[in-house]
C-alpha cells in the first residue's frame, strides 16, 4: 500500500503542523499550567530519559525537607550533618496513537472544512483530553477501566487503557493521605461512609491544609510565599460558596499578586491556597446505582486533591510528539496521526511523618458527596 504527503507537505510546512498541534494541546490541557521541569513543581515533567545501569529511564527524585536543629555556634559539623532523605522513583511509559482518516476523495471535494486543519486540531484535542484524564485517575487512585464520572470506559475497536504500562502502578491514596468530610471534621477515607451530609466547608480546607502541612506534603515555594492547590468538581465549590465561614474567608482574602502560571484560570488564591475547579475531578455520577458510595452505594460522590510539590509525575519523551501524514485506499483517502511516548505516576515514599510507612509524597486525597 503506498503512502505519500497530502498535498506534497515540505519538511518546513510539516514542522509547522507540528508546532500548530502542540500549540492545540497544550492550550487544552488543563495541567500545562501545573507542568515544571524542577521538584518545586505540582506535575514534575521528563522529557527526556536517564541512563542508568537498567538502560534509560524516565526518573524523578524525591527529596524530603530536612528536620535537624543543626549546629549551634563554632561547635563541630563535620561528621554531624544530616542526610538527605531522598529517593528516585520511575515513570513507565509507552506510545500512545489515534488517528484519522478522510472518507474519501469525493467527500473531501464536498466538505467545506479543510480535512488537515480539522484533524490537527482533533487530534491535540484528543491529546489533551486522555492524557487529561489519565492524571486525573492517577492522583486519585482510579483505576483506568473507569471515566471520570465513575462509568466503566467503552474500549469499542481501540485498546484497553490499562493495557498501558504504566496502568499498574496506579495507587488507591496512601492510609495517611486519604479523608473524607462527614460535615464537621475530616474523617479516615472510607467511601461507604460518604452520605448526603458530607458537604464541604470552609473548616474542612483549614483542617486540610494543616494535615499537609504536619505530614510533610511539600508547598510550592514562589516569591517567597508557599502555596497548595485544591483541585475540585465545580459542584464542590458552589457548595463551598454557601458556607458563610468560606464567603466571610473569600472576602478577607489578599490579592493573589503572583504571575505564576498555576494561578491561570484559578477560580480563588487564599491564605496559600490556590482553588482550581475542573469537570474531570473523580465523581461517581455515570457510576451505576450500587456502585457509587455510601451504605449502599447510592450516593453521588466525588474525590477533591490537595496537591502539593511532586503530586505527579508526567514523561513526555517524545515532547512534540510524531506526527504521521499519509494516504490510504489506492491514494484515495487522506490519512493523519498523532502518537505520544508518554507515562503519568503519583510518586510515593516511605514518610517518617508516619511511622516510616508508604504514603503518597505530594498529594491528599478528600471525599464528598457531589
Amino acid at each position: 500500500m503506498a503512502h505519500s504527503a497530502l498535498g506534497a507537505l515540505q519538511p518546513e510546512q510539516r514542522k509547522l503542523w507540528v508546532k500548530e498541534s502542540i500549540r492545540a494541546f497544550r492550550e487544552a490541557f488543563f495541567f500545562t499550567k501545573f507542568l515544571g521541569t524542577s521538584e518545586n513543581s505540582i506535575v514534575q515533567y521528563v522529557t527526556e530519559l536517564k541512563k542508568t545501569e537498567k538502560g534509560d529511564r524516565a526518573l524523578i527524585g524525591l527529596v524530603a525537607d530536612m528536620r535537624g536543629t543543626g549546629v549551634v555556634g563554632d561547635n563541630e559539623l563535620q561528621g554531624r550533618e544530616e542526610a538527605l532523605e531522598s529517593s528516585w522513583v520511575e515513570i513507565h511509559t509507552d506510545q500512545m496513537r489515534n488517528g484519522a482518516k478522510s472518507k474519501g476523495r469525493v467527500d473531501d471535494q464536498r466538505s467545506v472544512f479543510a480535512f488537515r486543519k480539522e484533524a490537527r486540531d482533533k487530534l491535540a484535542f484528543w491529546r489533551a483530553n486522555i492524557t487529561e484524564e489519565l492524571m486525573m485517575l492517577t492522583a486519585s487512585g482510579i483505576g483506568y477501566q473507569y471515566n471520570t464520572d465513575g462509568s466503566t470506559r467503552l474500549i469499542g475497536a481501540q485498546d484497553d487503557l490499562r493495557t498501558l504500562e504504566f496502568a499498574d502502578d496506579v495507587r488507591a491514596p496512601s492510609s495517611r493521605r486519604h479523608f473524607r468530610f462527614d460535615g464537621t471534621d475530616l474523617q479516615d477515607g472510607d467511601t461507604t461512609q460518604i452520605s448526603a451530609t458530607s458537604v464541604p466547608k470552609y473548616g474542612m480546607i483549614v483542617d486540610l491544609m494543616a494535615e499537609a502541612r504536619t505530614r510533610g506534603i511539600k508547598p510550592l515555594r514562589m516569591g517567597g510565599q508557599e502555596y497548595m492547590v485544591y483541585l475540585c468538581h465545580p459542584k464542590t465549590f458552589a457548595r463551598l460558596k454557601k458556607d458563610p465561614d468560606f464567603r466571610d474567608a473569600v472576602i478577607n482574602a489578599g490579592d493573589r499578586g503572583a504571575k505564576n502560571p498555576i494561578f491561570t484560570g484559578a477560580t480563588l488564591t487564599m491564605d496559600g491556597l490556590v482553588i482550581h475547579t475542573n469537570n474531570r475531578v473523580f465523581n461517581t455520577a455515570g457510576a451505576a446505582s450500587g456502585s457509587k458510595w455510601g451504605s449502599g452505594g447510592n450516593v453521588n460522590g466525588t474525590r477533591s486533591l490537595l496537591m502539593g510539590c511532586q503530586a505527579l509525575g508526567y514523561a513526555d519523551i517524545w515532547g512534540s510528539a510524531n506526527w504521521y501524514e499519509g494516504k490510504d485506499d489506492h491514494d484515495n483517502k487522506d490519512v493523519i496521526s498523532i502518537a505520544a511516548y508518554q507515562g503519568v505516576l503519583k510518586p510515593q515514599f516511605i514518610s517518617r511523618y508516619d511511622s516510616d510507612t508508604v504514603q503518597d509524597f505530594g498529594v491528599m486525597a478528600v471525599d464528598l458527596a457531589l
